[in-house]
């Protein structure tokens, strides 16, 4: 079973992939990831990458499915997630082009739906240590010493992009961006809309039950 899976920021999107990769076999396809062990790799294709993003421009399409492919290619028989791509319908016939070249299906879209009142209280909550990137949070999971990372030691922040007025531009541009793709993939009978909030086991449940 192959899935797509979207969320907005903080919607828990990345908790529910690490359980599939842990409990179900899964591999995790992220272009983010992707780009940066492309780069460091220096591999031809994050050398590329490194370059246009040097220039603080955008990865082109050709390249991102270019890379996409190549973790295709090294699946090993696994099923897979997609995170992060495609991010427009052009890049979701782009996606669908690549699949059949390889004899793969997109089994299942999956969205996680989570109001934004309550992500808004997830993300201003949130805390990054500076400097291994550990995750916190002021309620749900603080540091043992406050603002001091339980892992190394370093200093436990607020990121910019977490603060209110930011985390409202971030939530209109994720809606704005994925409206298109829903309808998309809605269109091809793919997309299932799953309710986010609750304890995380109960949304895995819920997540697996449209996987069957």
């Amino acid at each position: 079973m192959n899935i797509l899976l979207f969320g907005p920021p903080g919607a828990g999107k990345g908790t529910q992939s690490s359980l599939l990769i842990e409990r179900k076999g899964m591999k995790h396809i992220s272009t983010g990831d992707l780009f940066r062990a492309a780069i460091k790799n220096k591999t031809p294709l994050g050398l590329k990458v490194k370059e246009v993003l040097d220039r603080g421009q955008l990865v082109s399409d050709d390249l991102t499915v270019s890379l996409v492919e190549e973790a295709l290619a090294s699946l090993g028989g696994k099923s897979f997630i997609l995170d992060g791509f495609p991010r427009t319908v052009a890049q979701a016939d782009a996606l669908a082009g690549l699949l059949k070249r390889r004899n793969l299906s997109l089994d299942r879209v999956i969205s996680l739906k989570v109001p934004n009142e309550l992500l808004m209280g997830r993300l201003t909550g949130r805390r990054v240590c500076k400097n291994c990137g550990t995750t916190y949070h002021v309620d749900a999971k603080p540091p043992k010493v406050d603002g001091v990372c339980d892992v190394c030691g370093g200093e436990v922040v607020q990121r910019a992009d977490d603060r209110p007025e930011a985390i409202s531009t971030r939530l209109e541009a994720y809606d704005s961006s994925t409206r298109p793709l829903k309808a998309y993939y809605e269109e091809r009978k793919l997309l299932r809309e799953i309710d986010g909030t609750g304890e995380t086991e109960d949304v895995f449940k819920r997540v697996l039950k449209e996987l069957t």
